[in-house]
């Protein structure tokens, strides 16, 4: 984790952020004069308000992060006051998980919603809130909002500085077909058997089940994904669980120590997201420990169950992406490299209209665009490359798309940069270039691929006196004919459109 890359250190300056955050939200509540369950909620919407709204422009984090309590009162309301009758209780819970998955068709903002109205009934089940404690939860939860958004729009506004590419949009497509339907449906599956395990576990904390199920789902789109997903949970839970025996349950509640040591936990969790689940549920395990024991219920006893509602949870959703509408991982990765492929043709074609004097021509928003959709591959071709794919050929295939995607990514960064230079001359060899690269993804990604039929010409080397701009295109065109290899071998037709 520590070892992973970090350009401009904004992994470091948002996990700093939300420590700040986060922070000035709880000291918030405990100066206001809230109960300690009141200022634990204050900190939590603080640390999901920072960690779930991502859309890709300050002006709508800041409309997403406005719009949160308006999914949060009600549903702390509902949770509350359904606290007693169990039934009913368990009932609108999954009707928060389907609604709260099947609105991340409406992008960052949904998913940032429905993660967030999720979140708050879990957070009401975590501290057994009752209707008599509503006023000082919502007056934390308001209080918290105000004073994250004031750290993350006003003092340490990191996105201004450095605006992030937007996530990619999942693939699309109608009813059953589109993911985020299919998702919704096993989503809550996976919790209503989360449920019903997590109860026969135990009668008080069984909402752990629950919580896992759930966010093994967040940021998954096929079957391999989430089994992979689920077992770093439990792995980085039980890591968590043995740190935590060392760590919290010595620490018996007291304030100083175990408020840092939060702090450390939500460091830990925002600097770890983006590079290992693994990390990021021990940091989350351990901070769950300290909290229950500063609400004076902590002891092995209840992290050993920890565990095994854990297990609980990652067993529900297993088996929902397995019986439940499956998406398979093939399914899920082809449509995500067709993605990325065609940025790589629209990123040479604007570059080369750059060179070639059109000054509207933008290949650098492509090359942004890029960025997050290799990442998306990567996270879906994790099951195939992961250790314990019991396939060899498959995996080393997988690493190969990997490498051969991140050479496209590094000649089109190059070719971008060399277009950006005002001084560049243009070359009449740059249109024949240009259309070889569509010829080649033409290749790779239409009825040929499927067939296997690939055949990508592939220019002359030129000498070193030539322009940059052809030889990152030669070297583009020599990545785009490896990449035939590796696809052309899979076991079906290949990046359909979806």
């Amino acid at each position: 984790m520590f070892m992973a890359p970090d350009p401009g250190l904004v992994r470091l300056r948002i996990s700093l952020r939300a420590v700040l955050g986060i922070g000035l939200a709880v000291a918030l509540s405990e100066l206001a004069g809230l109960s300690l369950p009141a200022s634990i909620t204050g900190g939590l919407t603080a640390l999901l308000a920072l960690f779930t709204v991502g859309d890709a422009t300050v002006r709508g984090q800041a409309v997403t992060t406005a719009l949160l309590p308006a999914v949060g009162f009600p549903v702390l309301a509902l949770a509350a006051v359904l606290h007693a009758v169990p039934t009913v209780r368990d009932a609108v819970w999954l009707a928060v998980v389907l609604g709260g998955v099947y609105a991340r068709r409406w992008g960052p903002r949904g998913h940032a919603l429905g993660i967030f109205a999720f979140m708050t009934f879990f957070i009401t089940q975590f501290l057994h809130a009752v209707p008599a404690q509503l006023p000082q939860l919502y007056a934390a939860m308001a209080l918290s909002l105000a004073a994250s958004s004031a750290v993350r729009f006003g003092a340490w506004c990191i996105e201004r500085r450095t605006p992030a590419p937007a996530a990619p949009a999942p693939p699309t497509g109608r009813g059953l077909a589109r993911p985020t339907t299919r998702q919704a449906f096993q989503a809550t599956a996976a919790c209503a058997f989360a449920i019903a395990a997590g109860q026969v576990l135990s009668h008080e904390r069984w909402y752990w089940a629950v919580g896992t199920a759930w966010w093994i789902f967040v940021n998954t789109s096929s079957r391999g994904e989430t089994l992979v997903r689920g077992f770093r949970r439990v792995l980085g839970t039980v890591i968590g669980i043995a740190v935590g025996l060392v760590i919290a349950v010595p620490l018996e509640g007291a304030v100083a120590p175990t408020a840092a040591l939060v702090a450390v936990c939500v460091f830990g969790i925002f600097y770890a997201a983006a590079v290992s689940y693994t990390w990021m549920m021990l940091a989350v395990t351990v901070m769950a420990g300290l909290l229950y024991g500063l609400l004076g219920v902590l002891d092995p006893a209840l992290l050993m169950l920890r565990v095994l509602e854990t297990g609980a949870g990652a067993l529900g959703a297993a088996l929902a992406v397995l019986l439940v509408l499956p998406v398979t991982t093939h399914a899920t990765t082809d449509a995500w490299i067709e993605r990325a492929l065609h940025c790589v043709h629209a990123c040479t074609s604007e570059a080369a209209a750059r060179l070639a004097g059109s000054p509207t021509a933008d290949p650098a928003r492509y090359v942004a665009e890029l960025e997050p959709l290799l990442g998306r591959v990567r996270l879906s071709l994790a099951p195939l490359v992961h250790p314990l794919a019991p396939l060899r050929a498959r995996r080393a295939r997988a690493r190969q798309v990997v490498e051969l995607l991140d050479r496209c990514a590094q000649e089109v960064r190059g070719l971008a940069s060399i277009a950006a230079d005002p001084d560049a001359s243009h070359d009449a060899r740059l249109a024949a270039a240009c259309w070889r690269v569509q010829a080649a993804v033409e290749a790779l990604t239409g009825p040929a691929a499927a067939r296997g039929e690939v055949d990508v010409p592939v220019a002359a080397a030129h000498p070193s006196g030539a322009e940059q701009a052809l030889t990152h295109l030669h070297g583009l065109e020599q990545a785009l004919q490896a990449l035939a290899v590796p696809l052309r071998a899979r076991p079906q037709p290949q990046l359909t459109t979806a």
